[in-house]
């Protein structure tokens, strides 16, 4: 009966046949990819000035939320650069719009291979995947994106260095920042594909909490300036991927919650 929940399609499929499918998806996600590219690449100014510049000054939302001044000055000292910067963030951006299509695709070229309670479950473990993609880039351009100009603008070594910015340095510290905790929101997803083959169990995470909050400390003290608030708001959302870590993970079957107790207490 298992063989028969997977679709026909599938069955009389070749390597060839599967090759020619995933260049039939991987050309489909490159119109797509430049799609998005072109139309973004037109809306310039309000790419720029409403978002990716948004942090540089201070009415933007967290520095309001929590009283905070900047006035980051940017400053362009090659030629090119203004040109290849433009492009390397349409790019960036056209990408995470079409994350979505480009899991959808995903989705599709490996959903024939699955039965089909497997693809329940694949299905949803991609749709949380993207949901907590984004929410990943939101965290990181909303939260600690500013906190990290708020702080490396005010810092001076000595009062007669002025810092003067470069759009070149700006605009690497926002891409690597925003995919950084993109992919750092990935971890539940992970977490929950490595409990679903019996890898790890709900008491393995609760019972190593004590080392996940040492991990987060120092998760914290590398991705933002080294003070305590900054630290303390980066924390507070790698906690709560944690959190969500354990409320996916599968608990220990009884006999497993017994062999891991035996094994803690030899």
């Amino acid at each position: 009966m298992a063989e028969e929940e997977k679709l026909d399609a599938s069955k009389d499929m070749s390597f060839w046949d599967h090759l020619e499918d995933l260049r039939h998806g991987l050309f489909r996600v490159v119109i797509a990819l430049l799609a998005a590219f072109v139309v973004l690449f037109f809306f310039k100014d309000f790419l720029f000035d409403k978002i990716i510049l948004a942090p540089t000054r201070s009415d933007f939302f967290f520095y309001e939320w929590f009283g905070m001044k900047t006035g980051l000055q940017l400053v362009n000292i090659e030629l090119s650069t203004q040109f290849m910067v433009h492009m390397r963030v349409t790019f960036m951006c056209a990408f995470i719009v079409c994350c979505p299509y480009v899991i959808f695709e995903i989705w599709r070229f490996i959903a024939p291979a699955l039965y089909q309670h497997e693809k329940k479950a694949t299905r949803r473990a991609f749709l949380f995947a993207s949901f907590l993609f984004y929410l990943g880039i939101a965290v990181g351009y909303s939260i600690i994106l500013p906190l990290m100009i708020n702080f490396f603008d005010g810092y001076k070594v000595s009062e007669t260095v002025v810092n003067t910015i470069s759009l070149n340095s700006y605009i690497s510290t926002v891409n690597s920042t925003v995919i950084i905790f993109g992919i750092v929101f990935e971890i539940p997803t992970v977490v929950a594909i490595l409990s679903s083959i019996g890898l790890i169990t709900r008491q393995t995470l609760i019972g190593g909490w004590k080392y996940a909050v040492l991990i987060i400390a120092v998760l914290a003290a590398i991705i933002t300036p080294a003070d305590p608030f900054s630290m303390l708001i980066a924390a507070i959302p790698l906690a709560l991927l944690y959190g969500l870590s354990i409320l996916v993970c599968k608990p220990a079957r009884p006999e497993e919650e017994l062999e891991e107790e035996t094994a803690s207490a030899e």
